[in-house]
């Protein structure tokens, strides 16, 4: 069930020093929604997504994210950009241990983990197929698993906004269709709100609620078409 609206863009445009990037640029996402954001290479989509998020600032144009949840309560966001985690072979964590930090960024650092908090860590950790990884150490993982960490570690946070670029990138299709229907679980059952960047918009397409392209027409600059998914 679509609910309250996190994130509103209108009319966004940016511009990388004198040259015109996105123009015009509108979109939203909603609680309880599942949303792909797509466009060739060079199409803008980090960029759109940075901006979004504050980390870029838009030349002209609107940017409004809900600062509370469907519940009343302050809105959290878990955001997974395209870049891994650079964790260097000394870093002295293990990936279960990195995986449980984010249940402890819930307001209980030093106090002991509940069993729904286990819970959640396993679940995260058997979402991106890295629970048989759980006692390795960080700096033994390889590019893509690291990146799968991070991923494991946003949803043992159980935010209500969750912004993912490229997160599926190293996975094999079993464990992207998994991933997928997790993604869904938690925006219809749960009510949060998804927007991720993706490539595999043909495999994902039986998942998604709604699909934003960003394209260009008639020479212009990186434009936001919806779609049904």
């Amino acid at each position: 069930m679509i609910g309250l609206q996190y994130i509103k863009v209108e009319n966004l445009t940016f511009y990388y020093g004198e040259e015109p990037v996105l123009e015009n640029v509108s979109y939203h996402v909603d609680a309880g929604e599942f949303v792909i954001l797509t466009g060739e290479n060079g199409a803008a989509k980090s960029t759109l997504i940075k901006i979004t998020l504050g980390l870029l600032k838009s030349d002209s144009g609107n940017v409004w994210i809900s600062p509370t949840n469907h519940q009343g309560e302050k809105l959290s966001i878990g955001y997974i950009s395209q870049q891994i985690s650079s964790f260097n072979s000394g870093f002295p964590s293990t990936v279960i241990e990195l995986v449980r930090s984010g249940r402890y960024s819930q307001g209980k650092w030093f106090k002991p983990l509940s069993k729904s908090d286990q819970q959640h860590v396993e679940k995260a950790l058997r979402a991106v197929g890295m629970w048989g990884f759980r006692d390795r150490r960080i700096g033994e993982l390889s590019g893509g698993q690291k990146q799968r960490i991070c991923l494991a570690r946003v949803f043992a946070t159980n935010p209500d906004l969750f912004v993912l670029d490229e997160p599926t990138t190293g996975m094999d299709e079993n464990s992207r269709g998994d991933f997928y229907k997790l993604l869904r679980h938690n925006a219809h059952q749960h009510n949060k709100a998804i927007l991720m960047i993706t490539h595999d918009h043909e495999d994902i397409k039986s998942y998604a609620d709604r699909h934003i392209r960003l394209v260009r027409k008639e020479e212009s600059e990186w434009r936001c078409f919806h779609m049904s998914s």
